[in-house]
């Protein structure tokens, strides 16, 4: 019998819902029932997050460089011990608290680089902080190449059920996009799309390609893109034998996606497509750093510090990350 894919879960900013959900995580038993997880991070803040979510989970605490997969039980800590409850400043991004959940999550990345664990998942980062502990810091994509020591392409999907959202341009001022749209760009971008997505069980995943401009161009009376970039993309894609079709209008392609008609839309810059599938799933919506030799998953929402420590916070999110990677680890390790 195939022992169930060991996740390391990182625990993100201690000033927002980060603590609450990740000892929610822990008594959760449909993640019990898919996983093993390795929690990161701090005692302390944990068992803070678990007053603050009602819950007392069972764990065994472990220390750093135990082999995690020998060690018994369903859940264990390893715990840190690198912040002090009382250097917290409650809803606020700080120092302390990006230092918290960068050293969190780069343990979490080495364990995932090393084979000591099949995935990795994390709980809601702040950005803010994150620069504070680390001014070069640009995204988790670049982050986790450097640990992991990528040199391939990598992107972020945002996934809604068995519904995916790729892009080719992500974080970058929006004046800068359509200089960022090349023919190499967008076809690196449809392909990593196919391959993730074959990575994560789809047979052959069924792609819309979304345009650029308002209805999709209107023929080139708003703009050329679509005629001179992403259509010959889509129809090398197709050569290629990815199941890929468009430029589609963005106003309307997620309907037909919605519908069915797709798996995944690919669009061409970060806000033509998270605002339509936070729309549609804001409290189940999941994002995958894709194109690392393991899963890294963390829920769509941030830290939302207007409602941290109210206990009020839905594991919605958080519980589809997990089962997410615990889903494409298991299919990993079946094909191995």
């Amino acid at each position: 019998m195939t022992a169930k894919p060991l996740i390391a879960l990182a625990m993100g900013d201690p000033a927002g819902i980060s603590p609450e959900l990740t000892a929610k995580l822990a008594v959760q038993d449909d993640i019990r029932a898919s996983c093993r997880l390795v929690i990161i991070g701090d005692r302390r803040i944990f068992d803070e997050g678990a007053r603050i979510a009602g819950v007392k989970p069972e764990l065994r605490r472990v220390e750093p460089g135990t082999d995690l997969r020998a060690a018994q039980s369903d859940v264990k800590f390893v715990d840190l011990r690198h912040l002090d409850p009382a250097d917290i400043e409650p809803k606020t991004a700080t120092l302390a608290g990006g230092t918290f959940a960068l050293a969190n999550y780069k343990h979490a990345l080495e364990l995932g680089r090393d084979g000591r664990v099949d995935a990795v998942c994390f709980t809601p980062f702040n950005k803010q902080a994150m620069r504070l502990a680390r001014a070069e810091y640009d995204d988790e994509i670049a982050f986790s190449a450097e640990v992991v020591g990528l040199e391939t392409p990598a992107s972020e999907f945002n996934v809604l059920d068995r519904l995916w959202n790729a892009r080719v341009t992500s974080h970058i001022p929006l004046k800068d996009v359509a200089a960022r749209l090349t023919s190499e760009r967008i076809h690196r971008a449809l392909k990593l799309t196919d391959s993730c997505m074959r990575n994560a069980g789809f047979a052959r995943p069924r792609i819309a390609v979304a345009g650029l401009n308002p209805h999709a161009g209107d023929g080139g009376n708003f703009g050329r893109e679509e005629i001179d970039v992403i259509a010959p993309v889509v129809a090398a894609g197709q050569a290629e034998g990815i199941a890929a079709e468009g430029p589609f209008p963005a106003d309307t392609v997620f309907l037909r996606a919605k519908a069915g008609a797709f798996d995944a839309v690919l669009t061409m810059y970060h806000d033509q497509g998270q605002i339509a599938m936070k729309l549609m799933g804001f409290d189940r919506g999941v994002t995958l750093l894709g194109g690392f030799p393991f899963p890294i998953c963390t829920p769509a929402h941030g830290t939302a510090y207007d409602i941290a420590g109210q206990g009020v916070a839905s594991i919605g999110a958080s519980r589809a990350a997990v089962l997410l990677a615990a889903e494409m680890a298991a299919a990993t390790k079946g094909r191995s």
